[in-house]
């Protein structure tokens, strides 16, 4: 049996996926002085040591005829690897597709690298610019039901972030704007860094705080200044 077609498919959707949220998306994220969650990956582990898991995985578009016509891919990048030689699990968010929402990922992949490390006894590096959302409006808009109630139990799987803290080495890193679940993930570590002047961590950001009389950007409300003073971030 011939697999080619198949093979050249594979091959297809695998490069789809490393376009992540698009062209134009990767330029605004590198034009506010940050890398792409892949471009992360590449600079923090050995060279040619990541064995990514699920790349594939994501919502896909269809003609009359059954061809592939479009691939948005989940906005988490994960897998295992390398740092100076020892194994680890790395969990990356994809900040070009809905901003790393939790609300815009597939939530099995997302607890799936917990899980992972938990089973595998590895150390867990989480690359976090994202949020929640519990139901944005977004979602709400294309699935027609919000997530709360009834969303956040051990079928989310964030459950594994209070189990994995006692069982193996966990390290947050703060990249941009990290907010609701995004904040618990960066908490919820053993060693936590927030970038300078980029990285802010809030569990709600400026304009649902301005609704309240506070006029704050993201390094007023939940930058390095006042998380390290707070303790939020190591």
């Amino acid at each position: 049996m011939d697999w080619q077609n198949e093979k050249d498919e594979l091959v297809k959707r695998n490069a789809l996926a490393r376009n992540l949220g698009g062209e134009d998306k990767i330029e605004r994220q590198h034009k506010g002085g940050r890398l792409t969650v892949r471009e992360r990956i590449d600079q923090i582990l050995d060279t040619d040591s990541f064995q990514e898991i699920g790349a594939t995985a994501g919502a896909y578009s269809y003609d009359a005829e059954g061809n592939l016509t479009s691939h948005m891919p989940s906005n988490c990048v994960m897998g295992r690897g390398r740092v100076d030689g020892r194994p680890v699990v790395v969990s990356g968010d994809d900040f070009t597709i809905r901003g790393g929402s939790a609300d815009a990922t597939i939530k099995e992949k997302a607890a799936s690298p917990e899980r992972m490390a938990n089973e595998m006894r590895l150390p867990i590096i989480r690359l976090i610019e994202g949020s929640g959302g519990g139901g944005s409006v977004k979602t709400i808009e294309t699935t027609g039901r919000a997530n709360l109630p009834g969303g956040m139990g051990q079928s989310s799987g964030f459950h594994m972030l209070a189990t994995n803290m006692a069982t193996v080495p966990v390290v947050g890193l703060g990249l941009g704007s990290v907010a609701g679940l995004g904040a618990a993930r960066l908490a919820a570590s053993h060693y936590s860094v927030l970038v300078k002047d980029i990285g802010a961590m809030f569990v709600a950001g400026p304009p649902v705080v301005k609704h309240i009389g506070e006029d704050l950007d993201k390094q007023e409300l939940g930058g390095h200044a006042i998380q390290t003073a707070a303790g939020g971030v190591d």
